[in-house]
């Protein structure tokens, strides 16, 4: 199957997390430059940068976090509410509330609104700090609970469950169209 990531890959459900992790850490250093530059001259990188963070971090990576990954840690013994899973799923909605915020400044810098700027810088320094934390307690924190938690041939159910999501939601050459738009952006912010 051919989606947001190489599931086929991955030997583990954390693993392809993982994976996916770097990826949206190659469009926060992106943004991260974006940042220093004139709104104005740069609405078709944070209009893709917005399409990568709604469809790739958010459908196709949290997805797969709040659906399968973490009903299995619940399944057990880690309580969703409270604890790091409760952290998560607080932080991706700090995350989503942030990416609609900076949508809605770039369509007001569209029109003209040149105050927009001020905003979308804000939400844009917000969004890289808490991603990059989050990932960090991810990868550090939660996936290490997941690998010890849940037995291999769980995983290996939890895996073919991201590849249908893949197949299903996101479509074929998806996992292309998502790194084409992280290279995209690297090279716009060189």
């Amino acid at each position: 199957t051919e989606g947001c990531a190489h599931g086929h890959h991955a030997e583990r459900p954390t693993q392809l997390l993982s994976e996916e992790h770097r990826v949206i850490e190659r469009v926060l250093g992106a943004v991260e430059k974006l940042v220093k530059r004139p709104a104005g001259a740069t609405l078709r990188e944070w209009k893709t940068a917005v399409e990568f963070f709604r469809h790739f971090a958010d459908q196709c990576h949290h997805y797969k976090e709040e659906q399968v990954l973490f009903p299995a840690l619940e399944a057990h013994g880690v309580p969703v509410d409270g604890g790091p899973v409760g952290m998560m799923l607080f932080e991706h909605e700090e995350g989503r509330a942030h990416v609609r915020a900076i949508a809605v400044a770039v369509e007001q810098l569209e029109v003209g609104k040149a105050d927009a700027a001020e905003t979308l810088w804000t939400h844009a320094r917000a969004y890289l700090t808490l991603l990059r934390e989050h990932i960090q307690k991810e990868d550090d924190v939660l996936f290490r609970m997941a690998d010890e938690m849940i037995p291999p041939d769980e995983q290996q159910a939890l895996l073919r469950r991201f590849e249908a999501h893949e197949a299903e939601e996101m479509g074929a050459g998806a996992h292309e169209r998502f790194l084409e738009m992280a290279a995209e952006l690297e090279s716009a912010t060189r």
